[in-house]
Formats: structure tokens, sequence, C-alpha cells
């Protein structure tokens, strides 16, 4: 049997968890109150920020009479993480629907712990507020996995373009809710937010669009993962912070 895989959001960009790129995206940004829905991997999510300090920082342990002195600053001083278990099997609107109940505010975002932006997100706010709207995701231009040929009628190819940007929006995962979705994840642990609830939303037209076209990359893939890891050695466009 093989062993269990580290949970996504754990994956490394350049020695640190794809996770803590995405939040930093929202910190560096004014956005610092988390709540982390966790699931799969969850006990090695908390575990990791709880050995924060000691795993980020250099610091001098005394052993017997002053225990251990941080001789380097916390680069995530300010954030608050609620850590909230929602199962093992629960789909991503159930997620979001258990994690509500640790949200104070009215209105809040959702993302996912594996896709990073240079986005604005407080364009994006600006955007959803004037709308008035119950929800609004940001739409970014698709990449084919695949490298597309071109073709002529005698079926030579004529040109190929590897893994091309497509004519098409996705959800780039960088969404913003009021308190009123609720109703909307009305529903069992199965309960998977870019189905029903979106749909529901969109056939009452109460889901906006913010079109994002910076940077985007969502790490699905070994692949991507290499990808990233090639941009942060080099320039990190995500690096708003």
């Amino acid at each position: 049997m093989g062993g269990l895989t580290m949970p996504k959001p754990l994956v490394e960009i350049g020695e640190r968890p794809v996770l803590w790129h995405v939040m930093q995206i929202f910190a560096a940004q004014g956005f610092t109150d988390f709540v982390l829905a966790l699931g799969y991997g969850g006990d090695d999510i908390k575990r990791y920020f709880l050995e924060y300090d000691w795993r980020s920082r250099d610091f001098t342990l005394a052993f017997g009479d002053g225990g251990e002195r941080f001789l380097t600053p916390n680069d995530i001083v300010g954030w608050r993480i609620t850590f909230a278990d929602t199962g093992l099997e629960t789909m991503t609107g159930a997620r979001v629907r258990k994690a509500m109940r640790y949200i104070e505010q009215d209105r809040f975002f959702v993302t996912y712990a594996d896709g990073v932006a240079d986005i604005d997100l407080h364009a994006l706010v600006k955007l959803h507020r004037q709308r008035g709207l119950l929800s609004t995701i940001t739409g970014v231009k698709a990449f084919t996995r695949f490298g597309l040929m071109e073709t002529d009628d005698q079926d030579r190819v004529t040109g190929y373009k590897e893994k091309p940007q497509v004519d098409a929006l996705i959800n780039g995962g960088f969404m913003l809710f009021e308190r009123g979705v609720l109703p909307y994840l009305d529903g069992d642990d199965g309960l998977v937010l870019e189905q029903e609830p979106l749909r529901r939303l969109a056939d009452d037209r109460q889901l906006g669009v913010y079109h994002h076209s910076g940077f985007w990359r969502a790490m699905d893939t070994f692949k991507e993962a290499q990808e990233l890891n090639a941009l942060w050695g080099q320039t990190a466009p995500w690096k708003v912070w």
C-alpha cells in the first residue's frame, strides 16, 4: 500500500506552502482574518501554523532556565486564523456553510488553497459593492493543458501551440459573498459550491464576475508546482507583499 500524500495546501513553493502564499496575497492588502475550512490533512495544517515560529525564525534556546528567544521577526504578525474542522469527505459548498459560523462580517471572501494571482482585491470589493449582488467571482482566461494543432484541409499540421490561452473565462477562485448566500448553501455534506449554489445564484441574477486580466495560476499538478517554483526563483508575479 502507498503512503498518504501531502495535502495540496502544504505543497511548497519556495519552501513555503502554497496556502501561505494565498494567505499572503490577502494579508498584503489588509485582509488578515482567516477561517480555514479543514478536511484531509487538517491536523498537518494546524501543526504547520502552531510550529510556525520555530520553522521560520532564528532563535536561541536556553535549556533549563530561559526557554526560547526569537532573534528574527515573525512575518505573519497580525494574522488571526480560525481552524474549522469541516469533515474529511465534505464538499466545497458544505465546507463554506460550516465555516460561516465563525465568520462575523456580513461580507467575506472565499477562495481555494491552490491558486495564486496578482489580483487587486480592493477593486474586486469595489465592483461587488457597486453592483449590490450577493456574490462576485473572479473570471480569468483559461489555459488548456493540451497542445492545440492547426490543420489544413489535407490533414497536414500547419501550426502547433503548446498550452495556449483559450477564449473562455473560468472561475479563478477569488470569490466575494454576502451573508445572504446562506440559503443557497442548504444541503448535505455533498454540496459542491461550483454546482447548484453558483448555478442558483446565476439563475437569480445574483452572481457577478470580476475580470482579472493579470497573472493567475492554479497548482493542480506536479508540473504546475514545478512551474510556480521556477517563477518564485525569478520574480513571482503574485508576490504583492
